[in-house]
């Protein structure tokens, strides 16, 4: 029996669930399962994004013939070809024998390589840039090499600003139910697993993953639907920015990841009694047995956490064995910008401080801290100094506590001055802190006006409800912006409450751009009707005939001016409402919400001090000041002659 879901109109998900793996990739637990995500295209012609790993292929198929209600399948893009998103190609290609292949040069070799089939006569391939048009979707397609295989492209649909991300912004967890993650509390049940699943599966290849973000940054995006995990409508920098960290090898947080190895429990207790140090001093901390924790959960926590300790007892002359396992894994998925402690024990050769400081050393921008506390056999009280010490140490690499962000800094950008600039707004007292004032609450708003045939409208932070009865409201526009010249003349506005499913788009829209020389609304698209039509009146100058949001709005007010104050850089004006409709139940927008969630994070700083070369081929990196005219690369085996210089 089908179990399908609904994408957009146009788009379905025809994955499917996989609750009994035990071991991904036979390496990665996966406790709560995996999803497999597939997706269908119907327009003129038929598009499926990837199949599902061998496991899942007969719901894979019951979902597609569902989705497909009788129609041939056209085309079948191949976006990464590890057999848990290629196993059904066979299958598929002998069920739609017309069936088109489209795919890169790489990929086509692998398939190849992985199945004995005809491919060659029904193959398209693609290279970056190039596009395919279905009807009413042109697909462009991006080429992502070593995200986290040679092959891998993305697929981006310029009609429904769609990103088809590969293993990107994925997740390990089945979709119980819901398949987009504004469904679930992401970030309380989902957060940790795609930590887990970037850091283990493609943590090692964070240029690869940024030269990939830098490509997505020059896309308007409005919806991810990666090949594992959650499909992302909303919020979307909210996972953006986690990868932009992730791949920079930035920490998510300040604070400290102790992980120990401990025979008879005593270099557990010196772990114990430092992250209660930490704690006093108001310092986040996490721990970690090794012997019992598996590896995946505890590189993903040093990819989140600023400042990790290893604390191992000595065994054989060296470090214990799953410490030891733990750091060679942990350097070969390439962490860096890390600062680093350890904690040795040994009852007669403590040794194996300096194995692990010899191990991660040789990781990029790797701070060791000076200090190695040593134990023989247990703590003894005089060491409790060695501990305190310690903590200090790590404390003094802390930085302080990051600065509030201001207000108004980039949100609210006003069109160009009219005529009449405005007066210069006067310095603060001294006596008031800005932050305070942060503090305060505020909505977002689409403050909209017309002017004979011409509608406009800007973001507002300022909307207050004045009176109950009359119903009477209040807005301040800065007089640099145009809308408030349009209020002024026709004494009526609409304001369109922002939903928290706003995209960044809406704000660059109505917020980044001048009505004086911008016609907001032909831009803006879809989701925008006169007033009138919500409120199902049959003659739309009967309400104020100005237009408004529809999508990414709960509500709409409609208001005419009673009185206009001037308070010099701003217009404040006092009006009755005339007309207020709810739209939706979504939560609203507010300004905290739009600076979490909504407004793209700063991204990383570019790389210029990093050197190194890029396999034309595999898409491997090696990183250094020259390349040996005998190197190999590791992964496809080509030569010398087969790399270029990284570009930053």
């Amino acid at each position: 029996m089908f179990c399908t879901k609904k994408i957009t109109a146009d788009l379905t998900w025809v994955g499917a669930n996989d609750r009994r793996l035990a071991m991904f990739e036979g390496v990665y637990s996966v406790p709560q399962g995996v999803s497999y995500n597939a997706y269908l295209l119907r327009d003129e012609k038929t598009v499926l994004f990837d199949t599902v790993d061998k496991a899942v292929q007969t719901r894979f198929f019951e979902n597609l013939d569902f989705a497909l209600d009788g129609r041939a399948l056209d085309y079948i893009v191949v976006q990464h070809m590890e057999p848990d998103h290629s196993a059904a190609l066979t299958t598929l290609t002998t069920r739609y024998p017309e069936l088109k292949i489209v795919c890169n040069q790489k990929t086509l070799a692998f398939i190849k390589q992985f199945f004995n089939m005809d491919v060659d006569s029904r193959v398209h391939t693609v290279k970056e840039g190039d596009t395919l048009n279905t009807g009413k979707h042109t697909l462009n397609f991006v080429m992502a090499p070593m995200v986290h295989w040679p092959e891998v492209m993305v697929t981006y649909d310029l009609t429904d600003k769609i990103l088809f991300s590969a293993d990107a912004f994925g997740s390990f967890g089945a979709l119980n139910g819901a398949v987009f993650a504004d469904e679930v509390n992401f970030e309380r049940d989902f957060l940790d697993e795609a930590r887990r699943y970037y850091a283990n599966i493609v943590g090692k290849y964070g240029t690869q993953v940024s030269a990939l973000l830098k490509k997505a940054s020059a896309l308007t995006i409005e919806m991810i639907c990666p090949l594992h995990g959650f499909v992302w409508r909303k919020a979307l920098g909210d996972i953006l920015s986690k990868y932009v960290l992730w791949s920079a090898y930035e920490p998510e947080e300040q604070g400290v990841m102790i992980a120990y190895a401990s025979v008879y429990g005593n270099t557990e207790n010196a772990a114990e009694i430092l992250a209660t140090k930490l704690c006093e001093r108001g310092i986040k901390t996490e721990l970690f047995d090794v012997s019992v924790t598996p590896a995946s959960e505890i590189i993903s926590a040093a990819f989140k956490w600023s400042h990790l300790v290893f604390a191992s007892t000595t065994y054989n002359a060296g470090i214990f064995v799953s410490m030891e396992a733990l750091l060679h894994d942990l350097a070969a998925h390439n962490i860096q910008n890390r600062t680093v402690g350890f904690i040795e024990n040994g009852s007669w050769a403590a040794t194996s401080g300096n194995l692990m400081r010899e191990i991660l050393s040789k990781c990029r921008n790797i701070t060791i801290l000076e200090k190695t506390v040593s134990i023989k056999s247990a703590l003894k009280s005089e060491q409790l100094s060695d501990l305190e010490e310690f903590s200090d140490a790590i404390a003094a690499t802390l930085p302080s506590h990051p600065s509030f962000l201001t207000p108004n800094s980039s949100l609210l950008i006003p069109s160009p001055p009219s005529a009449s600039p405005s007066p210069t707004p006067q310095p603060p007292s001294p006596n008031i802190n800005p932050t305070a004032l942060y503090k305060l609450s505020y909505g977002l708003f689409v403050l909209t006006a017309r002017d004979g045939q011409k509608d406009n409208g800007c973001i507002v932070n300022t909307v207050t409800q004045i009176t109950n009865s009359p119903c009477r409201i209040s807005v301040a526009v800065n007089k640099a912006n145009f809308t408030r010249d349009m209020i002024v003349k026709s004494g009526k506005f609409n304001v369109s409450v922002l939903s928290e499913s706003a995209p960044f788009s809406v704000f660059e829209q109505f917020g980044f751009k001048s009505g004086r020389d911008t016609d907001k609304f032909a831009l803006a698209g879809s989701g925008l009707v006169t007033a009138n039509s919500a409120v199902t009146k049959p003659d739309p100058a009967r309400v104020n005939g100005i237009r408004y949001l529809t999508e990414h709005a709960n509500a709409v007010l409609s208001a005419t001016v009673i009185e206009s104050l001037d308070y010099g850089t701003h217009t404040l004006f006092i009006a009755d409402v005339t007309d207020a409709v709810v739209l939706s139940g979504e939560p609203s927008a507010t300004y905290q919400y739009y600076f979490a969630h909504i407004k793209p994070k700063p991204k990383a700083p570019p790389e210029e001090s990093k050197k190194g070369f890029v396999c034309k081929i595999c898409g491997f990196t090696f990183e250094g000041d020259t390349l040996a005219a005998d190197y190999i690369c590791p992964l496809c085996k080509h030569g010398a002659e087969d790399f270029e210089p990284l570009r930053g």
